[in-house]
């Protein structure tokens, strides 16, 4: 294990030591008072944050067509296109923030390069943050903060991602002597360096997403919780294939194409225009047919039923409501409230939505049942039908939330209706950035009122967005 938590962590130490509750804090310890945070924007005396309109590339499966591309270009490439989609004065804009979880050394605060490689002005404040798969949702929160604050009054939320090109480093050994090489002066220090110097020390570091504090992958993780909760291998697949015949069905009809900006990668510089991680003819005995990746002998989680790794950008333009007036910008939505709550990693790292969605909807003063446009994250298809099951269960609502009635039963019509992770891609720093566009824009095209957006995230980390329509 790793870390100075990792005792803690341990499940054999666990077993023998701590008796967990059945939502996995120590019993007689309430989760929903000593580890949980939240933050709601729906402060009545602050500026109305207007989410004007998204855009995104295509999302590719990773070493496809954007292999050759780097985080930086996509970034650009979805900021250009929100610009000129939406016919922004790119002077206007005072703030960018992008969210990006695997860090280029070479475009350490990506964001600003983004700045420099677009049509911002160079007067625009950009910072870029970091938190796993709801990165640009942070992103999102952290414009909306600033235009709530005064500090900016017209900024763009994005994300991007390239895992074609996942940073890859040697070993600590090779760069203890890379580093001390370039004091080496003749033979001897050089020869020096070597000294010591194993064969295995020449394999390099491959990124492992996993948790510091625990040692767990999301995927292992992810195969407790769905025993813990008796989510079947079925009903994981049965949620995957929804995703991709939602998406299918969506692709088909154009509803996608309005989000997407095209891209021209190198070196042929053939426009890509559509999302290639889309399968709308995959079958429940196909996806059966797949082996599990995390538990090889009674596991649940396969390549089916978990998102793919991905290509992609995306970007949100928001104003104060006042800003946009005077640009003559029509919001799609308002941003009601948020929440974002942290939890404990070892039995709950994927449980986000179901502690910060109420939480948001209870900031809104609004209930499940109100809201017509649901976006979840599909990082796995399992901690999507924990989420569902949870706002069904009337002891968890009650001990973890707070609440006298389960929050309700989500309308499978109304969740990811466009399709999701499992089917769309999933770039780590952008999704929450698709997420917001496609709840957007799903909202106008359904004439819902209310949209909720929320996701999971490494760190034990869940966010939730309610959007409100214009009157």
């Amino acid at each position: 294990m790793i870390g100075p938590r990792s005792g803690v962590h341990d499940p054999a130490a666990n077993a023998g030591s701590t008796s967990r509750g059945r939502w996995g804090e120590p019993e007689g310890e309430s989760l929903s008072s000593s580890r949980v945070s939240t933050h709601n924007t729906s402060d009545p005396t602050a500026p109305r944050v207007a989410l004007i309109d998204g855009r995104r590339t295509p999302f590719l499966r990773s070493q496809t067509e954007f292999i050759d591309l780097s985080t930086y270009d996509l970034g650009c490439a979805a900021v250009a296109g929100l610009l000129h989609a939406t016919r922004i004065d790119p002077e206007v804009v005072d703030l960018l923030v992008m969210g990006r979880v695997l860090s280029d050394p070479k475009t350490p605060n990506l964001a600003r390069e983004v700045v420099f490689g677009t049509d911002l002005p160079d007067a625009c404040a950009a910072h870029t943050v970091s938190l796993a798969c709801v990165s640009s949702l942070q992103s999102t929160l952290d414009v909306a903060r600033a235009i709530q604050t005064g500090a900016a009054s017209v900024g763009i939320a994005a994300g991007a991602e390239v895992l074609s090109d996942a940073p890859i480093r040697v070993s600590r050994p090779i760069r203890k002597r890379l580093i001390a090489s370039q004091k080496a002066r003749g033979v001897g220090d050089w020869l020096g360096l070597l000294s010591g110097l194993r064969a295995r020390h020449l394999a390099p570091e491959i990124p492992a997403i996993a948790e510091p504090s625990t040692g767990e992958t999301m995927g292992e993780n992810g195969e407790r919780l769905a025993k813990r909760l008796g989510i079947t291998r079925e009903a994981q697949d049965e949620l995957a294939l929804a995703s991709h015949h939602a998406a299918g069905r969506a692709m088909d009809a154009g509803l996608l194409q309005r989000q997407i900006t095209p891209v021209f990668p190198p070196p042929r510089c053939e426009a890509v225009r559509t999302d290639n991680g889309v399968r709308p003819d995959t079958t429940l005995e196909k996806l059966a047919r797949l082996s599990p990746s995390f538990d090889r002998r009674a596991g649940t989680i396969s390549a089916g039923n978990a998102s793919f790794l991905t290509d992609g950008a995306a970007a949100v333009l928001l104003m104060s409501e006042e800003r946009a007036s005077e640009l003559g910008c029509e919001p799609l939505a308002f941003l009601k409230a948020s929440a974002v709550v942290g939890l404990e990693p070892y039995e709950e790292l994927l449980l986000g939505p179901a502690l910060s969605a109420p939480r948001a909807l209870a900031a809104a003063g609004i209930e499940l049942a109100d809201v017509g446009t649901l976006e979840i994250h599909e990082a796995f298809a399992a901690p999507v039908l924990a989420a569902l099951q949870l706002f069904e269960d009337e002891a968890f609502c009650h001990e973890r939330l707070g609440r006298d009635a389960p929050v309700g039963t989500v309308d499978r019509d109304r969740l990811n209706a466009w399709g999701g992770s499992l089917s769309v891609g999933h770039p780590f720093g952008a999704t929450g950035a698709r997420l917001v566009t496609t709840c957007l824009h799903r909202m106008q095209h359904e004439d819902s009122r209310y949209g909720l957006v929320t996701g999971c995230a490494s760190g034990a980390i869940g966010i939730a967005l309610v959007l409100e329509r214009p009157a």
